[in-house]
C-alpha cells in the first residue's frame, strides 16, 4: 500500500478505491429511475477489458458511542436542562426505530496490470478522474481514498468484534520494522472447516450468488443491503473485449446450428418430422441470436460477474440464520445462494475492497443485465457535526436525518406540506433543538400567534404588533451596516419601495415615475440621520409622508394620499419609533391581530427588522436563524417578492439561516423570483 491509495494486490496488479455516496433511486418516479439506470449503463460501458473493477457494499456495526455522540445535547446547568433531557430521550427512541446500528458504505475499486508502480500510477490517475466525472454526471458524490483511509477500511472489516480505533502513521513503518499488514490484521484467522471461518471472535461465511433467473429485478441488491446484520456484498466485474465477445457468441450460434442439423438428420433417418428438435436447442438458438443483436446494435457490452456475499455473526447459529436470510432473498428473485466449499479464505480475500478476485465462478451478463444491480437506494443525511439538528426519519431506511445546515453549501431552507401535515410543528421542533444545542439567535415571524408558548417557555421575547398594541416597530429604522455597499440606503430604498408597493400599487405595481419619486424622498429623509446618527434623528413614516407632500409632481401627491391612512389614519401602527428592546436570544413577532390590510405590511416590516438584527449579529460573529411562517404572502407582489428574494440571497453571506414555511408552492410559478427562492 502506498500513501496515495495505490495498492499492489498481486504481482503486476495495482488498484485504487473510490468511495461513493447514495442517491435517491427506490422512491424516485419511473422516468427518474429509467434515467438513473441508463446513466449507470453508460457508467459500466466506460470500463474496457483492461480494467477489472469491484463494487463493494459494507454494512458494518458501529459502536454505540458513535450515535450517542451525534444525538447528545450537553447539559448547561440552566433552566432548560429538563427540556434537553426530554429531547435526547425522544432522539434515542427515534434512533431505536431505524437500523442506524449499521454504517453503510459503498466503494468502487478498480485495477490494472502494469510492470511497475511507475507505469501504473499515471494510468490509474487518468481512470480515477474519468470515474469521478462519470459519478458527477449521475449526481453522485464520490471521493478517492488515500492509503491510510484504505487501511482503516480493511481494519474495520478485520476487527468487527472489537471496533477499536485505527492507529497508524506512515512514519511508524521504518522505525518499527512492521508492514502495513501488521496494523490491520485481526488477532487470528481460522479456516478449518469448509463452510465457515473465524476472524478474531467473529464467525463468517462467504457465499456466491448463482444468477439463474431469466429476468432480474433492481430490488435484489437493495434487499441484500437492507439486512440488519454485518454484511459485505462484493460484485467483481470484468468487461470482455467487444470483438472477442461477438466472436464467442457467433461461435456458439454456429455450434447450436450444427447440433440442430445433427438432430434434423436423426429425425429424417428415424422417419419423423425434422422440425421436431429438443426444446432446449431451439430456446438456446433464439437467446444466442438475441444476445448477438444486443452486442452488435444496442450499445451493449459483455461482462463477467462474480457475485459474493460475506455474512458474519457472533456465533455459528446466528451465522446460519444470517446466511439463511440472504439465501431467502436470492430465492425470492429466482437465484441461488451457495456457500463456497473449502474456498472460504479465497472468498474472504475476494470480498475485501482490494479489487482481487480469487473465485473463478463467473456469470456472463450484458450491460443492462449487469446494471440491474443498481447500487443506489436512498440518500442518507446523517452529519456528525457538533451543531447537527434532528430533522426526522428517512421514510425508506428509518434512519435519523441529522443535519448541520451551516455545513451545507446553502443553509437556506423551506418547510413544505399540505394543511395539517405538521409544518409548524417541524419548525417548533427545530427551533427548540437549535436553542438547546447552539448559541444562534432565533427570530420568528408568526402570523397565526402559535409560537408564543414555546418562546415563553424558552424565556424568549414575544412582540405583539396590532392596531391596539403599544409595541411599535419603526419601518424606517436603518442600521449603518445595513448593506455591503458604501451607502446603506440602496437596500433600504428597495425595502421602502416594496412597502409603498403594498400600500399604493394595484395590479400593475408601482410605475417608474412613482419609484423615482419615492427613491428621491428616501435619500432626503435620511439626510439628517446620516449626518448625525442619533436615535432621535431616525425618521418615521410621517417624515416620508411630509416630504412626498412637498414634492411638485402629481404622482407624489397620489402616493402621499395613499400613505395617509398609515400615517394619520386608523392604520398608523407603523408610524412610531421602535419602543421594544429586541435584545433577547429568541424573538417572536406576533402579527395575528394586524388584520388583512396590515398583515403583508407587517410581514415586510418584520423582515426588515430581522435584517437589521442580522447585520448587528454579523459584526458579533453570530448566526441568526429566521423562521417565516406563511411565506407565500411575501411572494405575491412583484416588488415585495424582489426584496424578499434579495434578502433571501444575502442571508447566507451575512450569517443568516432563513427558513420559509408555506403550503402554497405555486405562488406565481412562472415568476423567476419565486423559482430563485
Amino acid at each position: 500500500m502506498w500513501p496515495d491509495g495505490i495498492c499492489r494486490v498481486s504481482d503486476g496488479h495495482y488498484t485504487k478505491t473510490i468511495q461513493f455516496q447514495d442517491i435517491n433511486y427506490q422512491l424516485s418516479q419511473n422516468e427518474d429511475k429509467t434515467a438513473i439506470f441508463e446513466g449507470w449503463c453508460d457508467f459500466l460501458n466506460y470500463f474496457d477489458s483492461s480494467i477489472q473493477f469491484e463494487l463493494s457494499f459494507l454494512n458494518l456495526a458501529a459502536s454505540e458511542e458513535t450515535f450517542a455522540r451525534a444525538i447528545n445535547i450537553p447539559l448547561q446547568g440552566d433552566d432548560f436542562d429538563s427540556i434537553r433531557i426530554e429531547y435526547m430521550t425522544m432522539l434515542q427512541n427515534q434512533l431505536a426505530k431505524g437500523n442506524n446500528g449499521l454504517i453503510k458504505t459503498k466503494y468502487l475499486t478498480f485495477g490494472i496490470d502494469a510492470d511497475s508502480i511507475k507505469a501504473a500510477k499515471p494510468r490509474l490517475e487518468r481512470i480515477e478522474t474519468d470515474i469521478l466525472n462519470n459519478f458527477k454526471r449521475l449526481g453522485v458524490a464520490a471521493e478517492t481514498l488515500d492509503g491510510k483511509a484504505r487501511l482503516a477500511q480493511l481494519h474495520g472489516i478485520f476487527h468487527m468484534d472489537e471496533q477499536l480505533p485505527f492507529r497508524f502513521e506512515w512514519d511508524w513503518l521504518p522505525t518499527s520494522g512492521l508492514s502495513t499488514k501488521d496494523f490491520i490484521a485481526p488477532s487470528s484467522f481460522e479456516f478449518r472447516t469448509g463452510k465457515q471461518f473465524r476472524m478474531g471472535k467473529k464467525y463468517g461465511a462467504v457465499s456466491f450468488v448463482q444468477i439463474l433467473a431469466p429476468e432480474l429485478n433492481d430490488r435484489m441488491l437493495a434487499d441484500f443491503l437492507d439486512m440488519e446484520s454485518n454484511l459485505i456484498v462484493s460484485l467483481h466485474i470484468q468487461s470482455v473485449d467487444q470483438i472477442k465477445a461477438i466472436k464467442t457468441v457467433k461461435r456458439k450460434i454456429t455450434d447450436l446450428d450444427r447440433s440442430k442439423i445433427e438432430e434434423q438428420k436423426k429425425a429424417v433417418r428415424a422417419g419423423y418430422d425434422m422440425d421436431i428438435i429438443p426444446s432446449d436447442l431451439a430456446t438456446y438458438g433464439v437467446e444466442a441470436k438475441k444476445l448477438l443483436q444486443d452486442l452488435q446494435s444496442r450499445n451493449e457490452r459483455m461482462f463477467l460477474v462474480t457475485f459474493l456475499v460475506l455474512n458474519t455473526a457472533d456465533n455459528p447459529r446466528q451465522l446460519d440464520n444470517n446466511v439463511f436470510q440472504a439465501s431467502s432473498i436470492a430465492q425470492k428473485y429466482n437465484c441461488q445462494l451457495t456457500r463456497l466449499d473449502f474456498q472460504q479464505e479465497e472468498g474472504l480475500m475476494s470480498c475485501l475492497p482490494l479489487g482481487l478476485n480469487q473465485i473463478e465462478i463467473q456469470r456472463g451478463l450484458t450491460t443492462s443485465s449487469t446494471a440491474i444491480f443498481v447500487p443506489f437506494t436512498t440518500q442518507e443525511l446523517f452529519q456528525n457535526g457538533k451543531e447537527a439538528l434532528y430533522y426526522g426519519i428517512n421514510a425508506l431506511s428509518s434512519n435519523l436525518i441529522m443535519v448541520d445546515r451551516k455545513l451545507l453549501k446553502n443553509p437556506n431552507g423551506l418547510i413544505l406540506g399540505t394543511p395539517g401535515s405538521g409544518k409548524s410543528f417541524s419548525a417548533k421542533r427545530e427551533i427548540a433543538n437549535c436553542f438547546l444545542l447552539t448559541s444562534d439567535e432565533i427570530e420568528i415571524l408568526d402570523p397565526e400567534a402559535e409560537y408564543a408558548p414555546l418562546v415563553e417557555r424558552l424565556h424568549g421575547q414575544v412582540i405583539k404588533i396590532s392596531p391596539t398594541s403599544t409595541n411599535y416597530i419603526n419601518p424606517m429604522d436603518l442600521n449603518l451596516d445595513y448593506s455591503d455597499d458604501e451607502s446603506p440606503l440602496s437596500l433600504k430604498s428597495d425595502f421602502i419601495l416594496s412597502l409603498c408597493e403594498l400600500i399604493v400599487g394595484g395590479k400593475e405595481g408601482l410605475q417608474p415615475v412613482q419609484k423615482t419619486i419615492i427613491d428621491r424622498c428616501v435619500r432626503l429623509v435620511y439626510q439628517e440621520y446620516l449626518n448625525d446618527p442619533r436615535p432621535e434623528n431616525m425618521p418615521i413614516l410621517e417624515d416620508l409622508y411630509n416630504l412626498l407632500r412637498a414634492q411638485d409632481e402629481k404622482e407624489a401627491q397620489y402616493i402621499a394620499t395613499a400613505l395617509e391612512i398609515y400615517v394619520t389614519g386608523s392604520l398608523n401602527v407603523f408610524n412610531h419609533r421602535t419602543n421594544v428592546d429586541i435584545n433577547n436570544r429568541i424573538v417572536c413577532y406576533d402579527i395575528k391581530e394586524l388584520g388583512k390590510q396590515l398583515k403583508k405590511i407587517g410581514m415586510l416590516v418584520v423582515q426588515d427588522q430581522v435584517w437589521n438584527r442580522v447585520t448587528i449579529n454579523r459584526a458579533a460573529h453570530k448566526s441568526t436563524r429566521y423562521y417565516i411562517d406563511e411565506m407565500h404572502l411575501l411572494l405575491k407582489e412583484e416588488q415585495t417578492a424582489a426584496y424578499t428574494v434579495e434578502i433571501w440571497k444575502r442571508f447566507r453571506k451575512w450569517g443568516g439561516i432563513p427558513t420559509g414555511i408555506t403550503q402554497n408552492v405555486k405562488v406565481r410559478p412562472d415568476r423567476a423570483l419565486c423559482k430563485a427562492v
